[in-house]
């Protein structure tokens, strides 16, 4: 079920299936997947979006989304963890195709295997990136940041936390910064309390920031609390929930087949030809979850490869890309929700991969738009009201 990948540098399957037999263990013991990080470092997956042209692998969207997709099927949180770090050289590549290139220091540090972060979730604000709960003071030669940050995935690893701040003194009216924290500031903190029902080997820690100065150089843009017109804030949404969806759409193709080896597997002495692949409902349950996967994998290829191609969606591109996340999510739910049907009470016991895949796949309602978020977003896009304020 797993889309096609387009282009020759994919990771090994052999590799793959070393995450794989690792997975279950860096889920019990609650610990970040450190050897499937120094793999990926070594063939370069880092940086896998990275142009060609500057040493990277020189993956589209299209393209990542489904390697992303692939990488999910083995080691779902891995694969999250990896879309959370290369959806900020995404974010490169469209601030270069605009013709601005402040941001291809990205690209070195991704080349060197340097990890990127995710500071975008905060307490207390469900408009993320949009408005923050962080504060930014603008100071001689940069800003100061102060807030709290959650979901930080790679939190032992990362080098560069992208992160956003509300500047409320700015020149004509309040500003969100967003910035680059170095790990190691002064007034940078990790929080290590990572203790989740799925996606536990992403080690998504808090980060406590006090007053930490982030340098001019570091500043990927500034724009007025609201505004969303920047080439920085239009990789930061079509980037982000494609990979995501991807991620999670990967763990329904997992499902499927775990699912599929089971039935014709699992013997039952009231079924005549004995394995369970010959109970009508069985095939009707089979048959639900590949049609959910196909259509959502066309939803989510659709989309990234409009992306790519310069498709002219204008002011729709809003709507369609929260629609895309969302209903890749929404299947990836009811496949795997499925294949637990078909497998059946032994899927329960802890150390099953679909016991494992079940909690993991919860965790994609909780990404940026969640059920509310989508329908409050897609509806006012379609009523044409999406800009208007306020909000309620």
């Amino acid at each position: 079920m797993t889309q096609t990948i387009s282009e020759t540098r994919t990771i090994p399957t052999d590799m793959l299936e070393r995450f794989r037999s690792r997975a279950a263990a860096h889920d019990r013991a609650n610990t970040y997947f450190t050897e499937d990080l120094a793999e990926l470092r070594g063939i370069g997956y880092l940086a896998a979006a990275v142009p060609a042209e500057r040493g990277g692998w020189g993956l589209d969207l299209a393209q990542l989304a489904a390697s992303q997709r692939r990488l999910a099927a083995y080691a779902p949180a891995t694969a999250l963890a990896m879309s959370m770090h290369s959806y900020w050289i995404g974010i490169a590549n469209e601030m270069a195709r605009a013709g601005d290139h402040s941001l291809d220091w990205i690209y070195d540090e991704a080349l060197a295997g340097e990890v990127f972060a995710a500071g975008h979730a905060e307490p207390g604000n469900d408009i993320p990136v949009l408005l923050s709960t962080c504060g930014a003071r603008r100071v001689d030669g940069g800003y100061r940041l102060t807030g709290r940050k959650q979901f930080g995935s790679n939190g032992p690893a990362w080098k560069w936390l992208g992160a956003h701040a509300l500047d409320v003194d700015a020149e004509g009216g309040p500003k969100v910064v967003h910035a680059f924290v170095k790990r190691g500031s002064e007034g940078a903190t990790v929080v290590e309390n990572w203790d989740t029902l799925g996606m536990r080997p992403t080690q998504s820690h808090d980060t406590q920031l006090t007053e930490v100065f982030v340098p001019d150089a570091r500043i990927g843009c500034v724009m007025p609390a609201g505004d969303a017109d920047h080439p920085f804030l239009t990789g930061m949404t079509m980037w982000p929930l494609s990979l995501i969806g991807a991620v999670y759409l990967g763990i329904g193709d997992r499902a499927l087949e775990l699912a599929v080896e089971n039935a014709r597997r699992k013997k039952s002495m009231a079924i005549e030809r004995g394995a369970y692949a010959y109970n009508p409902f069985v095939q009707h349950q089979i048959a639900s979850m590949y049609l959910e996967l196909d259509a959502a994998d066309a939803v989510l290829t659709k989309f990234t490869t409009d992306w790519v191609t310069g498709a002219d969606h204008g002011a729709d591109w809003a709507p369609k890309v929260y629609s895309m996340k969302w209903r890749t999510v929404g299947a990836a739910k009811r496949v795997v929700d499925t294949a637990l049907d078909v497998v059946g009470g032994a899927a329960m016991f802890s150390g099953n991969e679909l016991e494992r895949l079940y909690r993991d796949v919860r965790c994609g309602g909780f990404h940026p738009g969640n059920d509310a978020l989508t329908h409050e977003m897609v509806g006012k896009a379609v009523l044409g009201i999406l800009g208007e304020q306020p909000r309620w």
